[in-house]
């Protein structure tokens, strides 16, 4: 790491269980960040006041008391009151999802709910510390657009009336891709597209899926750029994938799947399109 980041962890209110904050304490401190924990039963004064003291970047509060949509946003309250709201200020702990957009509303940068691997929390206040600070990280994990969606179909000259005639989309053409085994219809909706899915082989993916669940949606595709780097990132996170690496797929851009119990029965495919002159 570029810097050494400083971490304040702070209990506020009256909860006495500490045994999170003790774990997210030392995740941080495997990651390389030094970490200053001030303990349980403190109060919101005295957590900016050991913050400022201690000159961190960051502070992580864990609260499972029920009263953190009070204490959070009075910590903020008092590190602007300080001049200290450079200071970046996450959140944890037993936090219901409805308070969460008021809670980042109030300043609190990211809450971080039961169940969130440790590593994700370091690598976030990393990247917001980085960033506040202007220092260039690698190009975080993002989605540009859905840029199409596949539909698995017995037969695209049967399927072809439907989306050509009764729904009226743009047909753009039939492309066979080989190495997948398909021949694929392409339909452009305006927002992105849909490609209809026809095994050529029994041995076909889209053909073993027709013959558990019948036609229907497919995968959903992603648009990314750099999609090796974004298999490695998601790869970080231990997200289990199909595609290790990037492979052609139709119209000759790069393409990688997720595993679908990786992302809650759905088959997600990234998407890179090659740039054209």
């Amino acid at each position: 790491m570029k810097k050494q980041i400083r971490v304040l962890v702070a209990k506020p209110g009256l909860d006495g269980h500490d045994r999170g904050a003790l774990i997210i304490s030392q995740a941080l401190r495997d990651y390389g960040m030094e970490v200053i924990y001030t303990g349980l039963r403190q109060t919101p004064a005295q957590i900016v006041a050991a913050a400022v003291q201690e000159d961190v970047d960051a502070i992580g509060l864990s609260c499972l008391s029920g009263a953190h949509n009070e204490l959070f946003p009075d910590i903020i309250q008092l590190l602007k009151e300080q001049k200290a709201e450079d200071i970046i200020v996450i959140g944890g702990g037993v936090i219901p999802a409805e308070d969460i957009p008021f809670l980042e509303s109030e300043g609190i940068q990211k809450i971080f709910t039961p169940g969130t691997p440790t590593i994700e929390t370091a690598k976030f206040i990393e990247r917001a510390v980085y960033e506040r600070d202007g220092i260039s990280l690698d190009q975080p994990f993002a989605v540009n657009q859905i840029d199409h969606i596949g539909i698995a179909v017995k037969s695209i000259d049967e399927a072809l009336s439907f989306y050509k005639d009764t729904l009226n989309l743009t047909f753009e053409g039939v492309e066979e891709v080989v190495s997948q085994k398909v021949k694929v219809a392409f339909f452009n909706t305006g927002n992105c597209r849909l490609e209809l899915l026809e095994p050529m082989s029994e041995e076909s993916a889209v053909a073993s899926f027709i013959e558990k669940r019948g036609e229907g949606i497919h995968h959903i595709a992603l648009g990314v750029e750099d999609i090796n780097s974004r298999i490695k990132q998601l790869q970080e996170k231990d997200v289990r994938m199909i595609d290790t690496k990037a492979r052609t797929g139709a119209e000759g851009a790069d393409v990688a799947f997720l595993h679908p119990k990786a992302a809650h029965g759905v088959l997600y495919e990234l998407c890179e399109k090659q740039t054209r002159g």
